[in-house]
């Protein structure tokens, strides 16, 4: 009989200029050697396969190739009946393929094995064709009893297939399978008939684990298996045998096999949810990702010990010590992955080794940098989770932090990567030290001390500004300190090693003063006199010593103070830093101490750093020796001064100030950058919590009080989810969850012509993972006949036709279905356009244009999400950037980032705090992922004008051109609809 559906192939491509015509195969099968035969076959298969069968080969075929005994001919002929029209016109089977059964049967009974066996493995492919297959049943039994196993497990598969298209054509196959399997010896023998045994007859698979139960760990890899799979199938539908079930699961825990480990374990905790199995289930899954080598694995099997970890709770909490061993992997997504685990098993029972282990990490990472594969990036995740178990945790937070401020000053690599990678484990470490000396007052002044102490070691201005923001904002506070007195002189202490930092004040000397005070120098000064000496005369004279020093002296770089450093290399985004922490550093100060002698020296010192810092800005010549001449800019001038303006006019002598300006002014520097860190911290909680609550919210799903109760054992046999492979796969894959919009549906239909042309045609765009599908339907709205009609497309951009167009004949007013698949390799603005031709009446050649279909590339880009200093790394490096002009009518800022990103699927990176407020400027980061692996990034700076609009731009910068053209198009488009937007440029960044 004639199948409904013909078989997929893969097309080949052939060149129609060198491909030989009917008579010359002909001629090559007919007298040609068997090399000739074999390249002619080759061949006639390949323009089988792309829609061009020959029948009338088939015969020459037959006389000719079929009788050779060449392997490789018998070979390609398997793959020639495979793909060669086996019926006529009516359905109804040719008559030469009475010949080719015959050699078929010939072939299964030849003395050679491969040719059996080869044989064996060509009719599970026309398993489907039963025809021809009903003959060959009894020589393909007959096989089982060959002597070679080869011959033997591919016997078992091809009755398998035959049984699973046609169970009548064997109806004893299990007790057939059933005899097989006892007296069979060969592994892979068994393994087959095992897996064709539960396929026809799940009871007596049953009864042989059952039979067999103390020899299957002994048992082939293959088998073993089949084995756990007949278990979980068996469990489903009877839990009869459970109980015996998960003691062969336990010992197939402790088998070699790495497959048979995993599967043994994940089976185990669906067969029962025991503490002792769950743990014994965990141990085994740990003891896998340690000894296995491919990180793939790794990470598939460190999901699965997550899914476990968030089911069970806090059962796996004794194993935390054994996950920590896989941060001995070198992969950092394996180690990334391990510590969230880590983190999330740790509790207040476990967490001082958890720290103690992280804390020998972190000296190994330090001690042996050159061994350690990535270390500053592992010694950064290291201090990451620290950070969050110190903070969850705060009787650890005491031993921790005053080791990590050890890596303070690790900014000073050789190389600028090491120094990147050191300044970002630096400025995690400050991160925690903020956090840690906000939420625990008590632990603050032996930090303080030790910040103050390391500042001659830390080399980066990032850092240097974390340091000076933490002790101009905390030390002097009157809660972390027992007294007043204690408060001022910590404040005393802290300025002095700021005045260490920064060496000699003024920081910058005019060179003309320099040259007068080294022509001064130059000239001999008395050292001072010794004793009177009596000379030989008698007289008495006095010895003295001249001495001359010079300016070079003190022009030694290697002994310049870091700060100082800094400052005269051009970096005065740190000197406002500084200006602003004195300031707080002296108001703080005066407030407490009521010497007003002390105060003004206080005062004059920070007022006389501040001074210099302007004139290095202001220099006209290159402050520090090939030092690049940098000038300061107005911002940081203008911060500063009002620093220095705010010191020379406040007033310190009382302690509760009446002054309502000066009130303000001190709130400002005193508390108001405190609140904007509490609501920066707020900010940053809130978002954790919703993120917790949302994973909590996806992993359970609510149940309703009116929602039916399922009872497993009143269900049918495919309700237990959790042992069933295809519901497993498909959860995993989310095709279980697909469900398809009417509406949605609708908006994807394109019109590609119009309702007067002879041809009404439309399409539905489907977005499928790479593929595009395209559902066309043609309406014939004419009386005639159209024949031959061909639809034919064609694409602009990244996408490819993968399939050839076919040719097609609609009746009057008749309708035709055809299916397009087009491939998509970028995220890139496509276009689909193409044509119909048909035959009229009296074969008159016709004609349709059709329209344009755009592909949207917002099926194709998704919201994501990345730290700060992953979007700088990714802006600096990526090549092109296309700039989008804004000049709308809209007035509040906010509403159009809002607009921005949902025309464009982009998430913002810049946090909620920082977009809150009353203000007329606004500039925000983007971030989008495509399928594809591409990243887009988007800055949006803009600003609200007197007249109402605002205005501004979009920067978009990708690696490659398409995703930054498509994005600017995609905004363009949108806004036209709703808001006008002027031009856009997109250049590389080179250009």
């Amino acid at each position: 009989m004639a199948t409904a559906e013909q078989p997929c192939y893969t097309m080949i491509f052939e060149s129609s200029a060198e491909y030989p015509s009917a008579s010359e195969l002909r001629t090559a099968l007919e007298k040609g050697s068997d090399d000739v035969k074999l390249e002619a076959l080759r061949k006639i298969v390949v323009s089988t396969i792309n829609g061009n069968p020959q029948p009338s080969l088939m015969m020459p075929i037959i006389q000719f190739v079929m009788p050779s005994r060449n392997k490789q001919l018998k070979k390609l002929l398997h793959f020639y009946w495979e793909v060669c029209p086996k019926y006529d016109e009516n359905g109804k089977l040719k008559q030469e393929m009475i010949l080719v059964v015959n050699a078929i049967r010939n072939d299964l009974q030849h003395p050679n094995e491969y040719i059996r066996g080869a044989t064996l493995r060509f009719l599970q492919k026309i398993a489907n064709e039963s025809e021809l297959l009903e003959p060959l049943i009894p020589t393909c039994r007959a096989c089982l009893e060959h002597r070679h196993s080869y011959v033997r497990k591919n016997a078992v598969f091809a009755l398998f297939s035959i049984y699973r298209e046609f169970e009548h054509l064997i109806p004893d196959a299990s007790e057939l399978m059933s005899t097989f399997l006892a007296a069979e010896t060969d592994s892979t023998c068994k393994r087959n008939a095992f897996i064709f045994l539960a396929h026809c007859d799940l009871r007596k698979a049953v009864d042989w684990v059952l039979g067999n139960h103390d020899n299957i760990p002994t048992l082939e890899e293959g088998l073993q298996m089949s084995v756990i799979e007949v278990v979980r199938l068996d469990c489903k539908s009877e839990p009869t045998h459970r109980a015996r079930y998960i003691r062969l699961v336990f010992e197939l825990l402790n088998v070699s096999s790495h497959a048979v480990k995993y599967e043994a374990a994940t089976t185990l905790t669906l067969l029962t949810q025991n503490p002792a199995a769950v743990k014994a289930s965990a141990s085994t899954l740990i003891s896998l990702i340690i000894k296995e080598s491919d990180n793939n694995v790794k990470l598939i099997v460190l999901d699965r010990l997550e899914t476990l970890r968030s089911k069970h709770g806090h059962i796996l909490d004794s194993l935390i010590m054994d996950v920590l061993q896989i941060l001995g992997n070198s992969d950092m997504d394996v180690r990334r992955k391990a510590m969230s685990i880590v983190l999330s098993m740790t509790s207040s029972r476990n967490v001082e080794e958890v720290v103690q282990f992280l804390k020998k990490q972190l000296l190994r990472t330090q001690e042996q940098a050159a061994e350690f594969d990535k270390a500053s990036e592992y010694r950064q995740l290291l201090i990451q989770s620290i950070h969050v178990t110190a903070i969850k945790f705060s009787e650890v937070a005491a031993s921790v932090v005053l080791a990590l401020m050890e890596f303070l000053g690790d900014s000073a690599g050789s190389s600028s990567s090491s120094n990147t990678a050191s300044t970002s484990t630096a400025l995690d470490v400050i991160a925690f030290i903020r956090e840690v000396v906000d939420k625990f007052p008590y632990l603050r002044s032996g930090i303080f001390d030790r910040l103050v102490a390391s500042l001659n070691d830390i080399k980066s201005g990032k850092v240097f500004r974390g340091v000076l923001w933490i002790l101009g904002e905390f030390v002097g506070a009157e809660d972390s300190y027992p007294s007043p007195s204690s408060a001022a002189e910590a404040i005393k202490q802290c300025v002095e090693g700021i005045r260490t930092c920064i060496g000699d004040i003024p920081i910058y000397v005019d060179p003309t003063q320099e040259e007068n005070s080294a022509d001064d120098a130059t000239v001999p000064k008395e050292a001072g006199g010794g004793k009177p000496k009596v000379l030989a005369d008698g007289t008495y004279a006095t010895e003295t010593a001249y001495t001359a020093a010079g300016p070079s002296e003190f022009r030694n770089e290697k002994a310049r103070p870091p700060l100082r450093t800094l400052i005269l290399g051009g970096d005065f985004f740190t000197g406002t830093v500084l200006a602003a922490t004195l300031t707080k550093l002296v108001l703080r100060f005066e407030g407490l101490c009521s010497q007003q002698a002390v105060s003004n020296t206080l005062r004059a010192q920070a007022m006389l750093i501040m001074t210099s810092i302007i004139r290095v800005g202001h220099a006209k010549s290159s402050p520090a020796p090939g030092a690049p001449l940098v000038q300061i800019d107005e911002d940081s001038t203008e911060r500063i001064m009002n620093c220095i303006q705010t010191l020379s006019e406040l007033t310190g002598q009382a302690k509760v100030d009446t002054d309502h300006e000066e009130t303000i002014v001190k709130e400002i520097f005193l508390k108001d950058t405190k609140k904007a860190f509490e609501r920066m911290i707020g900010a940053q909680e809130k978002r954790a919590a919703e993120k917790r609550e949302a994973e909590a919210s996806h992993k359970g799903s609510a149940v309703q009080v009116d929602d039916l109760l399922s009872f497993r054992q009143f269900s049918k046999k495919g309700a237990d989810q959790d042992l069933d492979y295809d519901e497993d796969l498909g959860r995993a894959t989310g095709t279980t969850d697909a469900r398809e919009d009417f509406i949605s549906n609708l908006s994807r239909i394109s019109q590609l012509t119009g309702f007067s042309d002879p041809i009404y045609v439309e399409t539905y765009v489907k977005m499928h993972g790479f593929d595009i599908m395209l559902d066309v339907l043609l309406v014939n709205q004419t009386a005639s006949t159209l024949q031959n009609l061909c639809l034919d497309f064609a694409t602009l951009g990244d996408l490819k036709i993968v399939e050839r167009p076919s040719v097609y004949t609609i009746a009057p007013h008749g309708f035709q279905s055809i299916k397009a698949t087009i491939k998509v390799s970028s995220t890139e603005t496509g276009v689909i356009f193409g044509s119909i031709l048909w035959e009229g009446p009296n074969m008159s050649e016709a004609c349709v244009i059709l329209n344009d279909i755009h592909i949207d590339i917002m099926d194709y880009i998704k919201p994501a999400y990345c730290n700060e200093a992953q979007f700088r790394s990714m802006w600096t490096e990526f090549e092109w950037e296309n700039r989008v002009n804004v000049h709308s009518t809209v007035s509040d800022p906010r509403e159009y980032l809002k607009h921005v990103m949902k025309s464009t699927n982009m998430s913002c990176l810049t946090p909620e705090g920082a977009l809150s407020g009353d203000c007329d400027f606004l500039s925000a980061n983007m971030y989008a992922r495509s399928l594809f692996g591409e990243d887009a990034l988007a800055n949006l700076s803009i600003e609200r004008t007197e007249t109402g609009t605002v205005t501004g731009h979009i920067r978009i910068r990708s690696k490659t051109q398409g995703i930054a053209l498509s994005l600017g198009d995609r905004i363009t488009m949108a806004s036209l609809l709703k808001y006008p937007i002027a031009q856009k440029d997109s250049k590389p960044l080179s250009a």
